[in-house]
């Protein structure tokens, strides 16, 4: 099981998200914004959701989307918007990879 820590902001057309390392770092930063970004965020880059929302598809946002949603094509500004303002999100998941067995019972199979 893992955990994923996320932080949503609804622009005007899209919705922006960045993935943050932990809830307590995140918090840290809320009462103090002079922490670093990179003591913050899992890296520097700034999600954009596609269809149903925050559940739905993630695409990284071009620096023209971010450009006129955040008025600067720098990733670092629009993190430090997202996390003022933004919505805290954490999810559990499994992760099942597309390359686990899917039937162990049947042993071997050569074809002949």
């Amino acid at each position: 099981m893992s955990q994923v820590s996320k932080v949503f902001y609804r622009g005007e057309n899209d919705e922006f998200m960045v993935v943050i390392q932990s809830p307590e770092e995140y918090r840290r930063y809320k009462k103090d914004p002079s922490i670093p970004l990179i003591d913050v965020v899992d890296s520097f880059k700034v999600f954009v959701t596609r269809k149903s929302g925050t559940q739905g598809i993630i695409d990284e946002a071009s620096r023209a989307m971010l450009e006129n949603e955040f008025g600067t094509r720098k990733p670092d500004q629009a993190i430090e918007k997202i996390l003022r303002d933004g919505e805290f999100q954490e999810q559990k998941y499994t992760y099942k990879s597309n390359y686990d067995s899917t039937n162990d019972t049947m042993g071997a199979r050569v074809a002949h």
